[in-house]
């Protein structure tokens, strides 16, 4: 029987561990208020458990003020996201997302967790979007809140045993961690967990039925309150780090003896949240845990979530996550205590890792079976028809009705067409050319993979712009590039428009996060194999000046370069001392950089 080591604060206002605690296995009110057509939008205690069934509630921020001047109420919507382990999806599911379109905003956004989200959903239509997102055989459930999110996967659909069996471990984990409790099936698909049409339709997760259809009571792995905070979980396959496995709470990377996987190196304490500031909240990279068999994998990690569902942190939020349970226990000592709770299982030490780059490697490839895929890049993952640019949605569309090919989702938000006969190729290129959607070959190495979060209008924590501010910062930034010869040089920019790091900015080797309108701390030193943090450069920088301010760092590395050697390499060598620093030392640095522009003090053993 679970029970939290910790107390819940008392307060005047119902913590989130309150709310959960009371919310009858995530029921709340969320059923008798998405009935009452009275409502525009539903009360916070009900948004945190709205969470736990793959949604958040939203306003169209780019109305506030002219809807507050004149009087009115906010421009509330919704937010839906699907789970795809791995991030495949068919062109059967596809095309129910692109219908739903109809009820959004008119496009699809790409996460770089490998899902889908709808925004813009109004309160009378989400109960139809979730049930539409079920019968396609994929689910919202768990694709936020705190419990073990997506679990994401090699993109790249090779047909090795290491590929199948790293895909195979993305969709064990997600059954495994599926909350367990038929208030989902209640609430949007009424009741229909007792409808034999539905539970037997082969298209259905079963691991989606089993959990609609679990008994009432305690959640056999989360329990009553479920996580401290949310969960994110990933599989990589070396030398391609697209998955950025470094920032992961836990992520997996397998060892193949003989052409078979014989087990996983697990990592474990990633994260990169944070707050402006707040020196006791920071970014982390994953750690090495230990190396188990590939039998016991399933099994290692349940004891690691068990272990944050014990010990993390219940009553201040902004530290609840592993990263920080890690770091307070030590890895010693939270290596020790998941050892205790696999009884009879057998751990060893981490086997060493070798990771290349973030990057996915986009355009035309073999599978591997007599078979092709094609990599598309997806401008920041939105895909929409844009007047007088790509018109991704209609290609999308045509192509998965056209040709009815399996699509994945990659990491870096772009689309994979996978299972590509040799004889449809010709047909492939024909559809994305009649709808402008070009091959990336043009594009310089860093724009293919640059990425932003989604923030404004939608995002209620954004401080300032990034989905529709990055691309035009780099176009001014690709022209230096160009002019300094750097065009195919690996160089990773990332955007996000809060410090919170939903577009994982803090390993970048130039990272920008929002801190006011068009004002962004600059983060530069991390790494294009994501195994590096940046240091704080800037605290702020305004928007219009981040070109001229990446052209300084640029200038520099062309002129201080060795032969062959990367930007990541070269900040390494040149802005630290001797060799290239470890993760742990790179800790140190941004926290005494941010202490030194805080004006505060900070010791190297904080």
């Amino acid at each position: 029987m679970f029970s939290s080591p910790f107390t819940l604060p008392i307060m005047s206002k119902a913590s989130v561990e309150d709310i959960k605690l009371a919310s009858n296995d995530l029921r709340g009110q969320i059923a008798e208020q998405f009935a009452d057509t009275s409502l525009s939008h539903v009360p916070d205690d009900s948004n945190i458990l709205l969470k736990f069934h793959g949604s958040y509630q939203q306003d169209d921020r780019d109305q506030r003020a002219e809807r507050s001047k004149a009087k009115l109420d906010k421009a509330w919507s919704f937010m839906i996201r699907s789970k795809m382990p791995g991030g495949r999806i068919t062109a059967k599911q596809y095309l129910i997302h692109d219908d739903l379109c109809t009820k959004a905003m008119g496009n699809l956004r790409l996460t770089n967790r490998q899902g889908i989200q709808l925004h813009g959903v109004l309160k009378g239509g989400l109960k139809e979007v979730i049930h539409d997102v079920c019968h396609s055989g994929l689910s919202t459930m768990g694709a936020c809140g705190d419990v073990v999110r997506n679990t994401m996967g090699p993109a790249a659909p090779l047909k090795t045993p290491v590929h199948a069996d790293a895909q195979k471990l993305t969709e064990e984990i997600s059954q495994r961690f599926l909350w367990r409790s038929s208030a989902y099936a209640d609430i949007w698909l009424d009741g229909e967990k007792i409808d034999p049409e539905w539970i037997m339709d082969p298209a259905v997760d079963p691991a989606v039925r089993a959990a609609t259809t679990a008994p009432e009571g305690e959640d056999p792995i989360y329990g009553k309150v479920y996580l401290p905070r949310k969960f994110k979980m990933a599989v990589a396959i070396q030398p391609s780090n697209d998955v950025d496995l470094w920032s992961q709470d836990v992520s997996f990377i397998p060892h193949v003896v003989d052409g078979a996987v014989e087990g996983y190196t697990i990592t474990v304490g990633g994260g990169f949240g944070m707050s402006h500031g707040q020196l006791t909240t920071r970014p982390f990279l994953a750690q090495p845990l230990f190396y188990v068999k590939r039998a016991h994998v399933v099994d290692a990690t349940e004891a690691i979530v068990t272990t944050q569902r014990d010990h993390g942190n219940r009553v201040e939020r902004k530290n609840a996550r592993m990263k920080y349970t890690v770091q307070t226990m030590g890895i010693d000592a939270f290596r020790a205590e998941v050892q205790r709770r696999l009884p009879g299982i057998e751990t060893f030490p981490a086997k060493e890792l070798k990771f290349d780059t973030v990057e996915d490697n986009l355009g035309w490839h073999e599978q591997g079976d007599g078979k092709l895929y094609c990599a598309v890049y997806v401008s920041m993952g939105r895909i929409a028809d844009k007047e007088g640019g790509p018109q991704y949605r209609s290609a999308f569309a045509e192509l998965a009705r056209t040709l009815d090919l399996p699509y994945i989702i990659t990491p870096n938000t772009n689309v994979i067409i996978a299972d590509v006969s040799p004889d449809q190729k010709d047909t492939v290129n024909a559809i994305l050319a009649k709808f402008g959607v070009v091959h990336s070959d043009e594009m310089t190495r860093a724009r293919k993979v640059a990425h932003a979060c989604v923030a404004l209008p939608t995002c209620g924590l954004s401080l300032s712009e990034s989905e529709r501010a990055l691309p035009g910062i780099m176009d001014k930034i690709d022209p230096v590039l160009r002019e300094l010869g750097l065009e195919n040089e690996p160089i990773l920019f990332r955007m996000t428009g809060c410090p919170n790091g939903c577009g994982r900015p803090y390993n970048a080797d130039f990272g920008f996060v929002g801190r006011a309108p068009n004002k962004y701390a600059m983060f530069v030193g991390g790494s294009v194999r994501g195994d590096r943090l940046a240091g704080l450069e800037f605290k702020s920088v305004l928007g219009d000046d981040i070109p001229t301010r990446v052209r300084e760092f640029l200038e520099a590395f062309k002129a201080e370069r060795k032969n062959g050697e990367i930007f990541a390499d070269w900040f390494a060598r040149t802005r630290t001392t001797g060799e290239a620093p470890t993760p742990e030392q790179f800790h140190i640095e941004l926290a005494e950089r941010a202490a030194k522009l805080a004006g505060e003090k900070v010791s190297a053993a904080e």
